[in-house]
């Protein structure tokens, strides 16, 4: 059989997620005659459609899971390989993909995304959220169930545990409080109470990315394999499933703090060892509630804190870890210490003419005193344009400026149907113990947190519709001096506005 004759192409991206696609979008409109290569493992890919700035970097558009057929309908001059990438030779400048294809580029940005990182791999009753088929594995799983257990802490299981219905839910969290990873405790005791509450409320319309599915059915029972990385999921990835148990109720969610999981048993070793399990609790306050259980489950999970749940299955929900194996053999990149490709102020990695942006790589640069990476949507779409900035300036021997984007850390987002605005060091991350915070808390509507330093804010936390984030960006972004103000920055009767218009 003939060999495959190499795919070239001036500008070679690799990645359908956002920060992939909105990269080669960019290098095609930047240069019409020029063919853009995309290589990607999954038959969708990610577009960004409705841009809209919101604020000088708050932003908000749809995300829409589209066939690459419609990225080359839209860009003639993209050209997508839909493949996984096997092994990366960049002193030949050249990828071969898994369908043995060879890809011979000039310049390549690397957005291959992050993989979930599952806490027990290989076990049948635990399952990742990751992308569109495991969400949709999870919701035939979840059909069946009477009880789930959700161990992490982070966007994915906030999300989660909120959306279930019909289902008991054992949650399972490393830390003192829920959403750690977005919130102070402050702000967790403000949520909790809607994990108990009967969901009645429509469903806020909040300035945040939105998830839709256009054109892009499978046939049923198609499911991924465990080590194939589908597209990774969309905002608001829950919207199009539906998320019950076997169960007649809407909420049923106990937590268990300050704790991991220790081990699991399957049914059979469970009997063997004749260990015992906990009923579930009647409350959160009193585990004096949970009883031993005589009911026999598919799976138990024991607990660092020595208790034993039994349950239908276990959704890892533990965050992600960048997806860089397929590229470091034979290659010399620089890791940071979250394992993603180290990326400098114009995202380049330390390997000639190899950019990368999104969740793959690690910011290596010097930051600006309020912005931090995040591996979330907004930054991914953010990275994959500037990155392909970058790629053209080099390519016509232009200097360029750091993006505006990486000024200030902005992201809205919606937990437990609350707006939630996070803004600079929103949870005064690596800043001294001299900073401090100021509150405002009305139960049931509104949580305002802002942490200042020497008089200046440097972040701020916004639950609710509190229409605080213009204002609140401007005087982070312009670090005034905010100490004649003292407690007035946050006294609901003064409007706050109306002094720095």
């Amino acid at each position: 059989m003939a060999a495959h004759v190499p795919v070239r192409g001036r500008f070679v991206v690799v990645g359908g997620g956002i920060a992939g696609v909105t990269c080669a979008e960019r290098l095609a409109t930047e240069f019409p005659s020029e063919d853009i290569v995309l290589v990607t493992a999954s038959p969708v890919i990610k577009a960004v459609t409705n841009f809209r700035q919101v604020s000088k970097t708050l932003e908000e558009f749809d995300v829409e899971e589209q066939p690459s057929t419609m990225l080359e309908k839209r860009y003639p001059n993209i050209k997508v390989i839909e493949s996984g990438v096997k092994e990366l030779k960049s002193q030949e400048h050249k990828i071969f993909t898994e369908d043995g294809k060879q890809c011979i580029y000039e310049k390549l940005c690397l957005c291959a995304g992050a993989k979930p990182k599952l806490i027990f791999e290989e076990n049948p009753y635990v399952l990742g959220i990751r992308d569109t088929d495991s969400a949709q594995v999870f919701q035939n799983h979840l059909a069946k169930a009477k009880r789930i257990a959700v161990v992490g802490n982070g966007g994915i299981a906030l999300e989660l545990v909120y959306e279930i219905e019909g289902c008991e839910v054992i949650w399972a969290i490393k830390d003192k409080a829920i959403g750690n990873t977005f919130f102070d405790a402050g702000a967790a005791e403000f949520l909790i109470p809607k994990l108990t509450a009967e969901k009645l409320e429509t469903a806020i319309a909040c300035k945040r990315t939105k998830y839709t599915t256009d054109g892009s059915e499978k046939e049923e029972g198609s499911v991924a394999a465990a080590d194939k990385l589908g597209s990774a999921l969309g905002p608001d990835w829950h919207e199009g499933l539906h998320l019950k148990g076997t169960k007649e109720f809407s909420h049923k969610v106990h937590i268990e703090t300050l704790c991991e999981i220790k081990k699991i048993y399957l049914q059979q070793e469970f009997k063997q060892l004749q260990k015992t399990s906990l009923s579930f609790p009647k409350d959160n306050s009193d585990n004096q509630n949970a009883h031993l259980e005589e009911e026999l489950w598919p799976v138990y999970m024991e607990l660092t804190n020595g208790k034993i749940y039994g349950c239908d299955f276990i959704v890892s929900a533990t965050g992600v870890v960048p997806n860089v194996k397929p590229f470091l053999d034979g290659n010399n990149f620089a890791l940071g210490e979250d394992g993603g490709l180290k990326v400098d102020k114009h995202m380049h990695s330390s390997v000639a003419d190899i950019y990368a942006a999104g969740d793959i790589c690690t910011a290596s640069w010097e930051p600006s005193p309020v912005w931090q990476q995040m591996r979330l949507w907004t930054q991914a779409r953010q990275m994959g344009w500037y990155a392909a900035k970058c790629m053209v300036a080099d390519s016509l021997g232009e200097s360029i400026d750091m993006d505006f984007s990486f000024e200030l850390f902005a992201h809205v987002t919606k937990f437990f149907n609350y707006k939630v605005v996070l803004l600079g060091k929103y949870n005064a991350q690596g800043l001294d113990l001299d900073c401090e915070l100021m509150l405002r808390c009305t139960k049931g509507q509104e949580y305002i947190k802002v942490v200042m330093q020497n008089g200046r804010m440097m972040g701020a936390v916004l639950i609710g519709e509190t229409d605080l984030e213009e204002t609140f960006e401007n005087l982070i972004l312009n670090q005034m001096d905010l100490s004649a103000y003292g407690e007035d920055l946050l006294n609901p009767n003064v409007d706050i506005e109306d002094y720095f218009d």
